[in-house]
Formats: structure tokens, sequence, C-alpha cells
């Protein structure tokens, strides 16, 4: 901050109005993460801990990874180290997160019963090793795992500082589907619960196609590489390809719940957990978030991730769980190590992201890990004491400052809430469809194609939740402007929903790709983009594939881009053109961007995925017409808001970028700065990677 004009001034609106009160999730911001004392020499503890403790830290998560500590023989259990360790916890006042130890097999459990671990999709049986290794279907593996956190929770419920219990660890992290025996007959059997009859299989998977006609359930066979799968993602027959996808979602979900259950049976109160993974593709984290008491999340953003990208995952992992505080479970304190490179975080890069996720929901900093292994993949992963054990490195002090500011003012910001007019739909469904399609393209990324709308929003500092696409039509009358960026499957009631939305004066935006299938995989009858085709006032007749790098010009008084990937060759049905193809394909000149009046409001439908320029420009007329108070900052520059109930405003002033930046920003004048308890009069200048938390 410094005194001084400033050469631009913005108006950003910041709006009072009262919502549903919010609670904080635990009683102090959780400052910690993961700690592996059993990896080490007991001799050595006390002393982590008085180390973590310089560092202001004051909570760990223990017992990912003890299942063979824990239970050494099948018929034997052994808690003598982890009660060591819980002791020492106590006895320092620690807050203690408890995993329930499953998340890798212990040897003897793959040597007795080998039908426990994962097959891979060529039919290859996984041997001991790894982790994430289990077979979902397993009975066994349900049975043990259940047991073991049974066994757990009755020994440690009670314990004090015990915060969350945190079931297993990344499901599906390093792992993938499953596809053995067990696993294909209880497909067949959730097959047989959810269709009835071979009838209506076959005609929800078209299913005559190939010859591919069932006539025994028998018949099922999962969609491995030696039969119908086509690589780790397509299929031959693609409702197969969702509806396994949809079922190992679900058995793993059944897994975390068989857990979670064991330990209600001892601790009817204490949050219960499991790690997620942000745009992680295998699991449908709406369904799981569902029963989870909270969503905690693992950010690992690489060395090229886009600030905008990271913001986007920390959104969509408050979205799941109904936009609330979450749990920033992991991150590193420096380096990770499973990158070909691995690059170290430049000084002040950890405390930007532990900030940005507090910006954008989260009630807690957490790391992996607290102490550098010396064996082990991840021996070179960073970590709160390095492999020095002083306190005297770069990552160790940055870790204390980061801690010491935020036991100072993590307490005011806890529970304080997001409020966003507009919301983004992230559709597993259509995540699968869309990357599971041959054809006409290889070259979605789902998450890209989200994140290519988010982007422009975010630089704008928009505020955005994400929502999932069977949002119930009075929880989409609190955004003005709704986004579906590649909502190829359309669930049932989705389309309706959005028309009522539209018809009652919201603003909608979809495109490319959009409405294609319904929710058995099925191409919807009639043309493209289905059942939206009313409401978007167009009809796609072609859709071109562009060669990578390939680009088509698009030009209009709202945009002048180019297109990549994809270009929609539209007819209008009463939708406006608001831009058109140019360059010398024989579409030039048709529709490339369209808006169409339905009923109060209005639905823009965007015929090829623009460039950055072209989006921005594109989203930022529609956010100026709807008025969504948006505030320009420099390039890199990032600004969120937090509600809190008594009024209270937190600002976050985040600088992303590795260079300095001086603005202003009028209506934050006389806030008061709490990292350096100063005031913000005029200029405000950020070092890199600098940030401002300023109270309004």
């Amino acid at each position: 901050m410094s005194n001084g004009s400033c050469c631009q001034v913005n108006t950003y609106k910041i709006s009072l109005k009262k919502e549903n009160q919010m609670k904080p999730i635990y009683d102090h911001f959780l400052f910690g993460g993961d700690w592996n004392p059993e990896q080490w020499p007991e001799e050595t503890w006390e002393h982590d801990i008085e180390m973590l403790e310089d560092a202001h830290i004051n909570e760990v998560t223990i017992n990912v990874f003890s299942w063979a500590l824990l239970q050494p023989a099948e018929d034997r259990y052994d808690f003598t180290m982890l009660d060591k360790i819980v002791a020492l916890l106590v006895k320092h006042d620690f807050n203690i997160v408890m995993a329930t130890g499953t998340a890798a097999l212990p040897g003897w459990m793959v040597r007795l019963h080998p039908e426990v671990i994962r097959t891979e999709q060529n039919g290859t049986r996984h041997v001991f090793g790894g982790r994430h290794n289990f077979c979902p279907t397993s009975p066994y593996f349900r049975e043990a795992s259940r047991a073991l956190a049974a066994h757990v929770a009755e020994r440690y419920t009670g314990t004090p500082g015990l915060v969350n219990w945190h079931v297993c660890n990344e499901y599906g992290g390093g792992g993938g589907l499953c596809y053995c025996d067990q696993c294909a007959e209880s497909f067949r059997a959730w097959l047989k619960a959810k269709y009835g009859t071979v009838e209506a299989l076959n005609q929800a998977w078209c299913a005559n196609f190939w010859s591919h006609t069932i006539t025994e359930w028998a018949d099922v066979v999962p969609p491995v590489s030696y039969g119908d799968g086509i690589g780790d993602a397509k299929c031959v027959v693609s409702g197969l390809q969702m509806d396994y996808r949809r079922f190992q979602s679900q058995a793993q979900l059944a897994c975390y719940k068989n857990e979670r259950d064991a330990i209600r049976e001892y601790d009817a109160v204490t949050p219960i957990t499991t790690n997620l993974m942000g745009t992680f593709k295998d699991l449908d984290y709406f369904e799981w978030a569902k029963e989870m008491d909270v969503v905690s999340w693992d950010n690992y953003p690489g060395m090229d991730t886009p600030s905008s990208f990271t913001a986007m995952c920390h959104d969509l992992m408050r979205g799941i769980g109904g936009n609330k505080p979450f749990m920033l479970m992991e991150q590193t304190p420096n380096q990770q190590n499973w990158f070909p490179f691995c690059k170290v975080k430049r000084p002040g890069e950890v405390r930007k992201l532990s900030w940005q996720a507090v910006a954008h929901g989260a009630d807690t900093v957490q790391f992996f890990q607290m102490k550098q292994s010396i064996g082990g993949c991840e021996r070179f992963h960073g970590a709160v004491i390095t492999h020095d054990g002083t306190e005297d490195s770069r990552v160790f002090k940055e870790t204390a400052a980061l801690g010491d500011e935020l036991a100072r003012i993590g307490k005011w910001i806890m529970g304080s809430e997001i409020r966003a007019k507009v919301a983004i739909m992230f559709d597993w469904q259509s995540y699968w469809s869309l990357e599971g399609c041959v054809g006409p393209t290889a070259g979605f990324s789902y998450p890209n194609e989200v994140h290519r709308f988010y982007r422009a929003l975010w630089r704008r500092n928009v505020p955005v939740d994400m929502i999932e696409s069977t949002t119930p039509l009075d929880e989409l009358k609190k955004y003005d402007l709704v986004i579906a960026p590649a909502l190829i499957t359309v669930l049932p009631g989705v389309a309706e929903t959005l028309e009522h939305y539209v018809s009652d004066g919201g603003s909608f935006v979809t495109g490319y790709m959009a409405g294609l299938h319904d929710e058995h995989d099925l191409v919807v009858p009639g043309g493209y983009p289905g059942k939206f085709r009313r409401l978007m006032g167009v009809w796609v007749e072609e859709i071109d594939a562009l060669a990578p790098n390939e680009t088509i010009e698009v030009h209009g008084d709202m945009v002048d881009a180019t297109g990549e990937i994809v270009a929609s060759i539209i007819h209008r049905e009463g939708a406006r053109r608001l831009a058109t193809y140019g360059g010398s394909e024989f579409y030039a000149g048709h529709s490339a961007l369209t808006v169409n009046d339905f009923g109060s409001g209005k639905a823009y439908f965007v015929g090829t995925p623009l460039d950055e320029t072209g989006m921005n420009a594109f989203m930022a007329s529609i956010v100026s017409e709807l008025g969504l108070g948006p505030i320009d900052t420099p390039e890199d520059v990032s600004l969120s808001v937090r509600y809190a109930d008594d009024g209270t405003r937190y600002a976050f002033l985040i600088n992303n970028g590795n260079t300095d930046k001086r603005l202003c920003v009028s209506e934050l004048n006389g806030g008061e700065e709490l990292l350096s308890g100063g005031r913000i009069d005029d200029a405000i200048e950020l070092r890199p990677y600098g940030v401002n938390v300023i109270k309004l």
C-alpha cells in the first residue's frame, strides 16, 4: 500500500444483502496437514512437533497409510504406535484429523485374498504394491475396511482435539476403474436394477449396433480394451461406457459410505470427509458431496496451470458442497514430486496459493506434508520440515509467516460466504460423454471448455458458483446468468427447467456440442442442439472439426476473434446474429454467435470455442448488460469477496504473477488491510505473489 495518485479508478459494488447464515466448520482456523511419524524413529517425534508449533501449525492429519501397521495380520490389530502418536498430539494440544488408514492394501491381504485388488482394463490383475489399489466391489475389501474404520473410531472417538474423520484417501487417484470378474458381476446386477429387462437395456444402448443385442444379462461385459473399449475413455457402445462410469463412481462411493457408517456407530457428531481432487474425471463429485459432512480437496496446480483454473477448481469444490466453506486438505509447501520437472515454488507463491483458497471459500489451509520423507517416491515432494531438519530453510520460514497470518485473522474469516449472481454448470455426465465421443474430434478437454468461460469472468472479478446441471428452478432463479459449457448430455427435465428459467427473465449461455445426447448417450433426434433447439432458436446442421492449430475467424460488433476445435454450422430459427464466420470455408458468413429472446430472458449460443480475446469480449458485454458489477484489475491481479453474517466484507486482492502491480479500487478505500494493519487510502502496491486482505 502507498499514498499517491492512481491512473484508474474502479467502482466495485459489493452487495450487503443478508443471506442464510453460515456457521464456521471449526472453532478456529486449522493450519497443518499430513504427518507421517510412522516413517521415522519415535525419538524424533517430539522434536518434529516442537518445530511445527514454531511454524504456528495447530493441526495434523494422521494414519492415512497405516493399514499394514494397524492390522499386521488378518486376525490381529495393533494400535501401539498410533496410540503413542495420538498421546503426543494430545499432550501438545494439537487438532487431529484422523484417517481410517485404508488407502493402501497390506501385503497379507493381497496374498490371502488376491481378488481384493484392482484389475486393469486390459485384464491385468495388480499385485501387491501402489495405493488406491482395491477393487471397489470386493466383498472382502468392504468387510475389512469397515472393520478397520470401526476399530479406529471405537478407539479414538472422544480424543481431545479430534476435529475430523478422514476416510481412505483420494479415491480413484492413481488407480482408475476396475474391470475384474467381481465388478462385471456387480455391474450386471446394477444394470438389472436400473433397466429391469434386457429389452429396456438394448433400447437404452442402441444395442442392435454391430450385433450387440443382449439376450441374457450374462452377455454384458465391461468396456475392457480387448472387448468394446477404445482406449480408456471411448467405447463401441457409448451407453455401456457411460453406465460403467456411473456404476464405478457409485461403487467407490459405497466404499466411502461403508467406512463412514462404521464411524457413525461410535461418533455421531464429528465431521467426516474424504479428500477430493478438483476436476478429477472418474467420480461424480456432486453425488459424493451429498454424502460428506464437509468437502475437502487437494490442490496441486502444475507450474503452467493458470491461476484462473485453480480458482475454478476451488469454486467447483465449494459448489459441490452447496457453496459452503470447504477444507483445503492438501497442497504442497514447495515442489511436487510427480511432474517430469519438479519446479520449486517461488518466494511468496505458496502464501499466494493459500490465500487464494481462502478467498474462494476455504476455512482451512493444510499441506502434504509436514516432514519430508527420506525414502519412497515422495521423498522429493515438498514439506514444512525439509531434509535439512532445521528451521533455517526458506520453506519453513515462509510457512511460519503464513501460519502467523492465519492465526491472527483466520478466525474472523471463517464461516463467511461467497455471493454470486453467475452460475456455471459443471456436469460429470457431459465430462464422460464429451471426452468419450468417437468423433467429431478428439480435441476436447471438458474441464478446459468450462475454464474457457470461467476465465473470462474471473478476469473481470465476477464471482461464480459452480452448480450441477439438474439444479432446480428455484435455485437457478438466484442467478442472473447461467452458463452451460459443452453440456452435451442433457438429463431428463434439464432443458425444460432452463426454458422456464430464461422465460422468467434469466440469461443463459451454451453453444458448441450442447444438447446432442440424452441420458443414455444416444443422439437426440430432430437436429442439433436437441432439446435446446427451441430455447436457443437455432438449428446446427453440421459440426466441422478443425485440425490441431487450425482456427476460424469470427467477426461481429461484439467480438473480433478466432475459434478452434469445432465450428457449428448454424441456421437461425428466431435467434439474432451477433457474429459470423469469416475466412474461406463454405460456411463463411454463417452465424457463429447468436442470441434468442425467449420470454423475458435471453439465450446465447456460441458456435465455436472462442479464443481468450473473443471470450473476454463476449462475456464482458453480457456482464455489462446484466449489471453484474465487474471490476478491472491489472493482468494477473484478482479480487474476491467473502461476506460474514454481521455484514462485514473481506476483500482478497491477490497478485497471481511474478511482477510488481499498482492499482486503485475506490471502494476499498478506508478498508483495514489486516495483514499489515494499515488502511487503504488510494494506490495499492502488490509485490510478486502479494496479498492484501481488506476488512470493509
